[in-house]
């Protein structure tokens, strides 16, 4: 018995030392062995988040425990369109799925939950505009605001142009519009001649207020 509480205390530690939070993978590969992960979960010692991902029960609770599953479980993916606008409070809607982007010709990410929805981006549109994050102690990539305004006009049909279009004014009342930013991804999302006349307009309101 206390062989069994010596081997929990150790691997403890090493959830510890990589912020609480371990894929059963990576935790094999540290030396914890799979009896002690079956004690420490049948115990309470460690949570499950996810398939294959666990934390300790007695760190302090998640902020977003679905994006910072989804970021450990999909590491090389980018939080994109809904659920990076409202990451970036450019919407009102409340996301009830993580939607991430992998690159074209990544494997598909298989996750039970939360519920997910993968887009498959091209090569170029999918390695630009990336920014990282700390969640709960948790690097996560996401598209910059610029990025994502540009990615919700290319995926319209499936967000609503409703969505694109009050992402962008939103955009224009919380923040220094970057317009050139947001028109170089235009290009790179082949979405320059929808977004133009948006932008235009987005120009023009920044004129007037400051001339006021």
């Amino acid at each position: 018995m206390r062989r069994v509480g010596t081997c929990i205390d150790r691997a403890k530690a090493v959830f510890r030392e990589h912020g609480g939070m371990l894929r059963t993978s990576k935790a094999l590969r540290l030396g914890i062995p799979p009896l002690t992960l079956y004690e420490m979960r049948d115990s309470g010692v460690i949570e499950k988040l996810s398939r294959g991902l666990y934390r300790l029960t007695s760190m302090p609770p998640l902020s977003n425990p679905d994006l910072v599953a989804v970021a450990l479980r999909v590491p090389d993916s980018v939080l994109c369109l809904i659920s990076a606008l409202a990451f970036h409070n450019l919407t009102v809607q409340i996301p009830h799925e993580i939607q991430i982007a992998v690159s074209r010709n990544s494997r598909t990410p298989r996750i039970d939950h939360p519920p997910v929805r993968v887009f498959r981006f091209a090569e170029d549109a999918f390695h630009v505009g990336i920014e990282t994050h700390k969640v709960d102690r948790i690097l996560v990539r996401v598209y910059s605001p610029e990025k994502t305004i540009a990615d919700c006009f290319k995926y319209r049909s499936k967000v609503g142009t409703d969505t694109a279009i009050e992402a962008l004014r939103l955009y224009k009342e919380q923040r220094r519009a970057k317009i050139d930013d947001i028109l170089k991804f235009a290009r790179v999302c082949r979405v320059e001649k929808v977004m133009r006349p948006y932008l235009e307009a987005l120009l023009q309101a920044v004129a007037r207020q400051q001339l006021l």
